[in-house]
C-alpha cells in the first residue's frame, strides 16, 4: 500500500446502465461553484468512442485520502450513533438515490457520475484507528461503519481497508455497527464472529427489492437480492446478529414489496427490520428525476406526486426527525404497513430483543502491536 500512487484506475468489467454499470446518467454542476457545467451520459459515451474506448464504460479512479483521523464525530439528533468510520468517500455501487452523493461536492466533484467513478480511499484508516482507540480519552463507544458510503463496495475486495479496520476493532473488542448491501462482508466472518462473542457487533443488510431487474436499475453494482438474502442467512448461522434495512422506500417503485421483503428477510434469519423513506437532498433531485424518466417514463409523474405528498409538497424536507420518515397520508400508510408486516414476521423486536452492543469487553490496543501478536498483550 505504501507504494500506491496518488490515483489509479480500477475496472471490474461490469457493463450495464445508461453509462454502463453506473447509476447516474449525468454529472450535475457542483452547488458550491458559481459556474456550473452539466455533463450528460451521452456526451461521456461519445468521448469514450473518440479516445478509442468502449462507449459507456467509465473506469473507476481511486485517489488517496490524506486524512489524519479515522473516527468521525456524528452530530445528528435523529441518528442512533455518535461516531463513524468511512473508509471510502464515493461509492461504486452507484445507487441513484444515495443521500451521500452531495458530500462529493465538498471535494470539488459532482454528485453524479463522479461520485461513482472517483473514489477517495482512506488507505491509512487501520493505522489511524489503532492510534485513536489507544487514546485514554476513548471509552469504547459504538462506532458505525458505512454511515455515509458502503464500506464493502467492490473496491474493498482489492484495497481491504475495511478488513484492516475490522482487524483492529476485533482485537480491541470495540463495538461496531455495519450497514452494507454487498455479500463481500462474508469474507470477514472470522472477525465478525469474534466481535459477536463479546456482543460487540450488529450488521444491517440493505435490501430494497426482491426483483433483480429493479435492483440492478437502482443499485447497479451492489449484490443481487438473492445474494443479500444469502448474506443474511450466513451471518445469522454464524451467530452474528443481523437485521434487514429496507432503505430507501420509493413510492410507486418498491413500496409494494415491503411485505415480501420482510417475509424473505425473516426466513433468511434477520431478527429485526428498519426502513427509511427516499431522501433527495441537493442535487440528488436532478439525478433521481433524470433516472426516473429514463427507467419509468410512464410512471415518473405519479412517483413525483407521491414523493411530494410525503414531503409537504416539496421533493425533500431535511428537518431532523422528519427526513427519515416523511409526513402526510402516504408516509403514514408506509409506516403502518411496515409495522404490521414487521410484527407478523417477528421483526419488530418483540420476539428477538437485540439490545445495544456492549463495550464491556473493550480493551485499548497496544501501539506497535498488530493482528494476532497483540493478543499476547492481554493479561
Amino acid at each position: 500500500m505504501l507504494g500506491m500512487p496518488e490515483s489509479f484506475e480500477y475496472q471490474d468489467g461490469l457493463t450495464q446502465g445508461a453509462v454502463r454499470g453506473r447509476g447516474a446518467g449525468l454529472n450535475p454542476g457542483n452547488r458550491f461553484e458559481a459556474v456550473r457545467l452539466h455533463v450528460l451520459g451521452e456526451h461521456l459515451d461519445q468521448v469514450a468512442i473518440e479516445i478509442g474506448g468502449t462507449a459507456g464504460q467509465v473506469a473507476t479512479q481511486v485517489f488517496r485520502d490524506h486524512t489524519r483521523k479515522a473516527i468521525n464525530r456524528v452530530d445528528s439528533p435523529d441518528i442512533g450513533f455518535n461516531w463513524s468510520i468511512n473508509p471510502y468517500r464515493g461509492c461504486e455501487h452507484g445507487c441513484i438515490y444515495c443521500y451521500a452523493r452531495p458530500f462529493h461536492e465538498m471535494l470539488g466533484l459532482s454528485s453524479g457520475l463522479d461520485f461513482e467513478t472517483k473514489i477517495i480511499a482512506k488507505l491509512d484508516a487501520p493505522k489511524l484507528l489503532r492510534k485513536e482507540l489507544a487514546s485514554p480519552r476513548w471509552k469504547g463507544e459504538t462506532i458505525a461503519m458505512s454511515g455515509v458510503t458502503d464500506c464493502y463496495q467492490p473496491l474493498e475486495a482489492r484495497l481491504r481497508i475495511t478488513r484492516g479496520c475490522l482487524e483492529v476493532l476485533a482485537e480491541c473488542r470495540q463495538p461496531v455497527g455495519i450497514v452494507t448491501k454487498n455479500r463481500l462482508i462474508l469474507r470477514d466472518l472470522d472477525l465478525l464472529t469474534e466481535l459477536a462473542r463479546h456482543n460487540a457487533v450488529r450488521v444491517a443488510v440493505s435490501l430494497t427489492s426482491l426483483d433483480p431487474h429493479l435492483a440492478a436499475k437502482m443499485e447497479p453494482r451492489a449484490s443481487s437480492p438473492a445474494d443479500r438474502l444469502h448474506t443474511i442467512k450466513e451471518l445469522n448461522q454464524a451467530g452474528v446478529p443481523v437485521v434487514v434495512m429496507v432503505a430507501p422506500i420509493i413510492p410507486a417503485i418498491n413500496d409494494r414489496e415491503i411485505p415480501n421483503i420482510l417475509e424473505a428477510a425473516a426466513q433468511a434469519g434477520a431478527i429485526g427490520a428498519h426502513y427509511v423513506l427516499l431522501r433527495l437532498p441537493y442535487q440528488i433531485k436532478t439525478l433521481f428525476k433524470d433516472w426516473l424518466v429514463k427507467h419509468f417514463p410512464n410512471r415518473a409523474k405519479h412517483v413525483e406526486t407521491l414523493i411530494r405528498d410525503t414531503r409537504g409538497g416539496e421533493l425533500y424536507d431535511a428537518t431532523y426527525g422528519v427526513r427519515m420518515r416523511g409526513t402526510g397520508t402516504f408516509a403514514a400508510h408506509i409506516a403502518e404497513m411496515f409495522k404490521i408486516y414487521a410484527r407478523r414476521h417477528g421483526l419488530d423486536g418483540r420476539k428477538n430483543k437485540l439490545g445495544p452492543v456492549s463495550s464491556a469487553g473493550f480493551r485499548p490496543p497496544i501501539l506497535g502491536a498488530s493482528g494476532q501478536m497483540a493478543l499476547f498483550s492481554d493479561g
